[in-house]
Order: C-alpha cells, then sequence, then structure tokens
C-alpha cells in the first residue's frame, strides 16, 4: 500500500479556538491515539482541548460526585485528558448560560454551575445538550504547531451535532468517514495492523 494516502493534506495550517483535531491513524501517545480532541484555547502561550470520544473504564457519574444530584438523571463524566482529571469542564448548546464561553458553531464551554445543576434536577434534558469532561489535554508554547506541521493532526471545523452523536466513541471513525476520499481510508485503517 502506498502510505502517502495517510499524509494530512490541509491549506489551513493554523488551527483556532473552537476546531477539531482529528489524530492520524499513526499518531501515538495513550490519551490521544485515534482521538477527537475540540480546542478550548490557542494562543502563543500554548493549547488546550478536551478529548471529545475516550471514556473511563470505570464510569464515572457527576451524580457521585454531587450529593444533591444523588437521585437526578444519570449524567456520566468522560474522559477529556490527562492534565487536570480533578477538573469537571461541560460542553453545551445552551447560550443563555450566564458565563458560557463561545467556542463555534453553537457550541459553548462551562458557565455557571449552579444553573446546570438547577437544569438537571429540574429533569431537563442532558443527553444532547450537555456533556461532562474530567480533565483537559494541553500543549506548550509551539507544541501542536509542531504537530500538525508533522501532519500528526487533521483540522476541521466543529459543530453542536457533535453533542448529539449517542455513539461518541466512534466519533474518530465516523468523522474521517464523512470527510470521505483518504481521510475514509484512515478510518478502516486497523489500530494493530500487525494483529490483521
Amino acid at each position: 500500500m502506498d502510505m502517502r494516502v495517510f499524509q494530512i493534506e490541509s491549506g489551513r495550517v493554523l488551527p483556532m479556538k473552537g476546531d477539531i483535531l482529528i489524530s492520524s491513524p499513526f499518531f501515538r501517545g495513550h490519551d490521544l491515539t485515534r482521538s477527537v480532541v475540540l480546542l478550548l484555547e490557542h494562543n502563543e502561550e500554548g493549547s488546550m482541548g478536551i478529548i471529545l470520544n475516550k471514556e473511563f473504564h470505570n464510569h464515572i457519574l457527576l451524580n457521585e460526585l454531587l450529593p444533591p444530584l444523588e437521585f437526578a438523571q444519570r449524567v456520566p463524566i468522560y474522559k477529556g485528558g490527562p492534565v487536570s482529571r480533578e477538573t469537571i469542564f461541560f460542553l453545551h448548546t445552551l447560550e443563555d448560560l450566564k458565563g458560557a464561553i463561545p467556542l463555534a458553531n453553537g457550541l459553548y464551554v462551562n458557565g455557571n454551575f449552579g444553573e446546570v445543576q438547577k437544569y438537571i434536577l429540574d429533569g431537563k434534558p442532558v443527553e444532547g445538550v450537555f456533556r461532562f469532561f474530567s480533565g483537559y489535554v494541553g500543549w506548550e508554547k509551539g507544541q501542536l504547531i509542531k504537530e500538525i506541521e508533522e501532519k500528526s493532526w487533521l483540522i476541521v471545523d466543529s459543530n453542536k451535532e457533535m453533542l448529539q452523536d449517542l455513539n461518541f466513541c466512534d466519533l474518530w471513525h465516523t468523522m474521517l468517514a464523512k470527510l470521505g476520499g483518504r481521510y475514509a481510508i484512515w478510518a478502516r485503517y486497523p489500530q494493530y495492523p500487525m494483529l490483521n
């Protein structure tokens, strides 16, 4: 097979806050292998984002961490990244949530957690509106740009429909398949080719 088919072709080199990074099939890093990352920040000092498509082996619920939510609807927490696992981030589509930071295309991060807690206790839908994450992934100054130049990441636009995708663990595959062409080939490439 001609391995050039796995080279990223992109006219846009610089990522922006709210962009999605899709790792190449050959990117190796315990938490970032076959990951889809939403950039929360990208500037001269560095970058940070949340991994969208990973879950913990032992499922964690927000209800277990916050006693007032003990008997509310079950709210899972996903693996946002290896840095500051004690920090909870939440992505959502509520533009009126006080303190929410707009990212792009109808997606927001964080905001007034008291209002979020009331929203959950009122029994309003969480699925497709909110997704909670523990930790984040970070890059030091120039590190992410270097990885992009090394063709480790494909940069695409985000959209709020990603929060409504119930098969979020397959997000890496589905996003690549939708891009088509060489990226659809990426989606079908086995994670461990030696085992085939």
